[in-house]
């Protein structure tokens, strides 16, 4: 009877020294992994891996198809250049505007790169912007020739064509101009072209992308919006993952730096837009 009991003992003491060594063993992966791992989006990126990006895939020239089908445009080709200085692979997956965000809620994608501007609070509650790439704010665009735009000021009294639900209207109302109803930009341009307007008023990238497009047109960039009214776009994630906004920070400003936005601004627009002016 004792033998029994003292076999019972030992054993028991054996069991619990097991389950000891074996809490121990999972305590310290766990702490393990916390110091060392991050989000699984962090480990992909430190490793290597493949970052999932959204995008729209039909919004030149930022993000479309070119005529061999591949997809390319001003933010694609920046996201692909920051995957290179990541040393990870890019898979975008397409989706439409209004999906997009509810795509990166959802955990299709990591991280979306489609001129988004985070300008309202919710946006700016629920997701983190990384450093900006392009810079964009109201111009003035008139025909080249015409040599009354030396400040906003001198809008007073001039007509401008514009979209009556554009907030480029009201900003033009506000400076004193009379507003011509248009359909949208194209139609703007042919009124002022045919002396029915002065003037036009539009987001920047959108007039950069008509000059490069139509550089015969004989129109120029009169006004530029103050640095302070300019707006940044970036690459656009769900707040929280900071580390991963460092490194996406540390490698746009590396692009900054060796000119590659420079470069990649001039192929899509025919000027830099990388920086904000």
């Amino acid at each position: 009877m004792k033998r029994r009991t003292l076999l019972a003992l030992a054993a028991s003491t054996l069991l619990l020294a097991a389950c000891g060594q074996s809490t121990s063993d999972t305590d310290n992966n766990t702490t393990d992994s916390a110091a060392t791992g991050g989000s699984d989006l962090l480990q992909r990126i430190n490793n290597g891996g493949t970052i999932n990006v959204g995008t729209e895939g039909t919004y030149p020239p930022f993000t479309y198809h070119d005529k061999s089908g591949k997809l390319t445009g001003y933010d694609v080709e920046v996201t692909r250049a920051v995957a290179d200085k990541l040393g990870v692979d890019v898979e975008f997956k397409e989706t439409q505007w209004d999906a997009m965000l509810a795509g990166l809620d959802s955990k299709r994608f990591d991280m979306v790169a489609n001129q988004v501007s985070l300008t309202t609070p919710e946006r700016k509650a629920k997701y983190d912007k990384a450093m900006a790439y392009s810079w964009s704010g109201a111009v003035v665009l008139a025909p080249t020739d015409d040599n009354r735009y030396g400040s906003w000021e001198d809008l007073k009294g001039l007509r401008t064509a514009q979209s009556l639900s554009s907030n480029y209207g009201e900003l033009a109302e506000r400076y004193g101009a009379e507003i011509v109803p248009v359909d949208g930009m194209a139609q703007a341009i042919q009124l002022v072209k045919q002396d029915r307007a002065d003037f036009t008023m539009n987001d920047n990238l959108a007039v950069l992308d008509y000059l490069k497009k139509f550089p015969d047109a004989e129109f120029e960039i009169k006004l530029t919006a103050p640095a302070s009214e300019q707006r940044g776009s970036g690459l656009v994630l769900i707040k929280g993952d900071d580390a991963v906004v460092a490194k996406l920070d540390e490698a746009m400003a590396e692009l900054a730096a060796d000119g590659t936005l420079t470069k990649l601004s001039e192929e899509f627009f025919g000027a830099d837009v990388s920086q904000q002016k």
